[in-house]
């Protein structure tokens, strides 16, 4: 651009601040009744275009306003979608393990499981109850839905339980409904700590996919009618000594973030009512290996005994006396 032209430009704008400058003493110095009426012209004339960039601009903050408010309350819904099945989950396992709990009545503590990293995670569990709780080592350590491990090392405020995952973890165990027992430990191989294995179950019993099997209250550490898991088929087998099946665990350390603790005096107890029992009583079904396979038979009720009725007791005669002087006579 030329020097000239931005002297011109200088000098324009110059005048125009000196114009401005008189009309603004020119208005300060009209009377009131003159002031209201000029000043009301140059709002709907001049100053028409910067009112209609204010008012936009008055908007557009507005807007930008909404905008970051919905955005926030987006941001917000989609957080509470995203740990809104957790935590019912988790509202879920409270739930049942306050009910398990109440049913349970007494000889337990409640305690919380800690977050722990390491490459002992899923095998052993740090718990938040210890010995001023009344936690005693090889106590039972069950969940809402059945056992979960047992307790190693008791400190005054903590605690340290093998998971049923643990290469060292064992449970004297029955088949609920039977008398089939066997002992329960981690499957070992590809998925091991994910599934169960029911060991040393004579050759002679077959067991039903979907038996529960539950702790048996032999050895005298956990209770009598604890869930363990549930019948998936059979693993391995030695012809003629025993079979091995594979269970799916009714419950997970790692789906586990409160626990119950029983004491060891309960040990003698049976527990199956308090975990829902799914048979009535242990004899009201039989397992049949037959030609038609493995079945289920329910025993037929007990016939009623009615009172043996007893023969109606002899009456006792007199022997007959012949009169003197008869001949008795004799009976060819």
């Amino acid at each position: 651009m030329a020097p000239g032209s931005d002297r011109y430009a200088s000098r324009a704008d110059t005048a125009a601040f000196l114009i401005c400058l008189v009309l603004s003493l020119v208005a300060l110095a009209l009377p009131a009744g003159l002031k209201e009426p000029i000043a009301g012209a140059l709002r709907r004339t001049v100053l028409l275009p910067v009112l209609a960039v204010q008012r936009q601009a008055v908007a557009s903050t507005a807007a930008r306003e909404r905008l970051a408010k919905v955005r926030f309350e987006r941001d917000s819904l989609v957080l509470e979608t995203t740990f809104l099945p957790e935590l019912r989950a988790e509202n879920d396992r409270l739930r049942a393990l306050l009910g398990l709990a109440g049913r349970l009545g007494h000889g337990f503590a409640t305690a919380e499981v800690l977050h722990q990293a390491g490459v002992a995670d899923g095998l052993t569990l740090v718990l938040s109850a210890g010995s001023e709780e009344g936690v005693e080592q090889f106590a039972p350590v069950v969940a809402a839905g059945g056992v979960l491990g047992l307790v190693r090392t008791v400190d005054p405020h903590s605690s340290v339980a093998l998971a049923w995952t643990h290469p060292d973890f064992r449970a004297s165990a029955m088949v609920e409904g039977t008398a089939v027992y066997g002992i329960v430990r981690a499957r070992r191989g590809e998925r091991s700590g994910e599934l169960m294995e029911l060991i040393g179950v004579p050759y002679r019993e077959q067991l039903v996919p979907g038996a529960r099997v539950v702790t048996s209250g032999l050895g005298e550490v956990f209770p009598r009618g604890i869930p363990l898991g549930t019948v998936q088929g059979i693993m391995t087998e030695a012809t003629g000594w025993e079979r091995t099946y594979v269970l799916q665990p009714v419950v997970h350390p790692s789906e586990t973030a409160h626990v119950i603790i029983l004491s060891p005096a309960r040990a003698a107890d049976t527990l199956q009512a308090a975990f829902g029992a799914t048979h009535p009583a242990p004899d009201s079904v039989l397992l049949v290996h037959d030609s038609a396979g493995v079945r289920i038979v329910r025993p037929p009720p007990p016939q009623r005994r009615w009172p043996r009725q007893t023969a109606p007791p002899l009456q006792q005669t007199a022997p007959t006396v012949p009169p003197a002087g008869a001949v008795p006579q004799l009976r060819r």
